[in-house]
């Protein structure tokens, strides 16, 4: 299966559209999230990605895009959930985040990649402030579809480099702690 390359299209209209975006939904266990597609680079199909040690466990490796090193997250992990069981939907979405001083490419594995859907603005809630199954500053609104919502993601936020970096130094430093030798 070769990746599936998602172009963005800058249309210059004279008629006055109203304020549609587009989010890539997926699936992660029993919940449907989306992020906004021009966060998204590409999709890939699940390889298994290069473990990397002393990593939190929600990294689940670095794979190779094309010479560039990219780490892959397990959402559902960074979620407090289960880890990702991998089957033949599992893939890796691509992911431009912002970095300090540029953008910077992180994979997220998911259990199924869904469909690009437009969502009116006015579509659009706020975050809830309790009762949610992922911490409030991940969600970015909830899009009203039908008789259900869907999860629209931060992206900045759930896959910010500088808080997964001190959540990896911490981990190291606790398994630093950890081999040291007990005193009697």
């Amino acid at each position: 299966m070769k990746p599936l390359h998602l172009q963005r299209k800058h249309e210059h209209s004279a008629e006055p559209q109203a304020d549609v975006s587009q989010y890539l939904t997926f699936q992660l266990g029993d919940d449907v999230f989306a992020i906004g597609i021009l966060a998204i680079r590409e999709i890939l199909e699940y390889l298994k990605p290069t473990h990397v040690p002393l990593m939190p466990p929600f990294i689940r490796g670095v794979m190779n895009l094309r010479g560039s090193v990219v780490p892959v997250i397990d959402l559902s992990l960074r979620f407090a959930r289960g880890e990702t069981e991998i089957n033949r939907r599992t893939c890796v979405v691509i992911i431009e985040v912002e970095g300090e001083e540029q953008l910077q490419l992180i994979g997220i594995l998911v259990d199924a990649v869904h469909e690009v859907l437009a969502i009116p603005d006015a579509d659009i809630e706020p975050p809830p402030q309790f009762g949610s199954k992922i911490r409030v500053d991940f969600i970015a609104g909830m899009a009203k579809l039908d008789s259900h919502f869907i999860v629209l993601l931060n992206v900045n936020k759930v896959l910010s480099v500088d808080e997964m970096a001190l959540i990896s130094s911490l981990g190291q430093q606790e398994a630093a702690v950890e081999s040291l030798p007990e005193k009697a």
